[in-house]
């Protein structure tokens, strides 16, 4: 049921560039995640100078690309976790890092991070399968901000 709620927030929410709040916003109510953040690169120059198109490394980004499915485990001082922080501003000690992307051949454009404070959150031996399925109705919601000539190239949000 809550993914079900979170999904139909996402596909209601009218203004493309209202998705990412959206979509953080209710993937932390939903799912009680304590930190949430996520970065897009490639957007439309419409979005140029909202939070989530901040500059990303190119490390970030070849990182993002080469994920085959999400990263959970430890925060051993990655780039993303410095998007995070709590309402009591403490820092996350566990992340599950989920690529977004469209295309065939696939092609990230963003990462979504997940973040707590707990260590035992997110570990590398959990599954990831609903972490997959998170990235891939996230980054259905999302492509609305890359310009059509991405989507054209890139294949679209299949």
């Amino acid at each position: 049921d809550r993914l079900h709620r979170w999904t139909l927030a996402l596909m209601r929410t009218q203004d493309p560039a209202r998705v990412p709040a959206v979509l953080l916003e209710r993937l932390r109510h939903e799912f009680m995640i304590p930190m949430a953040g996520l970065r897009l690169w490639g957007v439309d120059a419409a979005h140029d100078q909202a939070e989530f198109t901040q500059p990303v490394s190119q490390d970030v980004k070849s990182f993002a690309n080469s994920l085959n499915q999400p990263y959970c485990g430890v925060n051993s001082g990655f780039e993303a976790a410095r998007w995070l922080s709590d309402e009591q501003g403490h820092g996350a000690t566990s992340l599950a890092l989920i690529p977004l992307s469209h295309g065939k051949p696939s092609q990230a454009f963003g990462l979504l991070v997940l973040g707590s404070p707990d260590p035992t959150r997110y570990t590398a031996e959990m599954g990831t399968e609903f972490l997959n399925r998170i990235g891939e109705l996230a980054s259905a919601g999302l492509v609305r901000l890359l310009p059509p000539d991405a989507l054209r190239d890139g294949g679209g949000a299949d």
